[in-house]
């Protein structure tokens, strides 16, 4: 085991801890959920915050995806779903997933030129992009069999399932009056 093979299983995971805390933040965003006392922003700002972060641990973790030898992952698949030597379905998730996630990426990063609509239209890859990852560290990684990762895994799943109930269960309700 090379040190490329540990920072491609920890910054994998990070990735996913991470994206999974900004799916969260974004559906309570998307409500305009504020904690107690905090203005609208504060949830915002970490949304954008914990988006960047992610951003950046994806990077590594795809970098030293390419650059391990024993990953076997060649820099097309990166971008190109379905087209590496090894598991290729489990990688082309990963590489679907990155994808959606450079779109959004890239659409945030020009949010103000662009059509609200186009953008939020875009964003919407989110809800795609996670369970794709969450697929991909399940089928290509190492440590998805293994009692914590399932526990992280789990937790994860748990976590994205209850802020949608939530949505969903908010979109239920009636909206308050607005206070004068």
């Amino acid at each position: 085991m090379t040190a490329d093979w540990y920072l491609m299983r920890a910054t994998g995971i990070v990735s996913l801890l991470l994206l999974t805390i900004v799916v969260s933040l974004g559906v309570a965003t998307s409500t305009r959920f504020r904690p107690r006392g905090m203005p609208l922003y504060v949830t915002t700002a970490v949304h954008r915050n914990a988006s960047l972060l992610a951003v950046v641990f994806l990077g590594a973790h795809v970098i030293s995806a390419v650059v391990d030898p024993d990953a076997s992952v060649q820099l097309l698949a990166v971008v190109v779903p379905f087209t590496s030597h090894w598991a290729p379905f489990w990688i082309g998730l990963g590489a679907l997933a990155f994808d959606l996630l450079a779109a959004i990426v890239l659409t945030s990063l020009v949010r103000r030129r662009i059509p609200h609509r186009l953008w939020r239209q875009v964003h919407w890859l989110a809800y795609a992009a996670w369970p794709l990852a969450l697929a991909h560290g399940l089928g290509a990684g190492t440590d998805a069999g293994t009692p914590w990762m399932r526990i992280v895994e789990l937790a994860c799943l748990a976590a994205v399932g209850f802020v949608l109930c939530w949505r969903v269960l908010a979109l239920d309700e009636p909206s308050a009056p607005a206070a004068r």
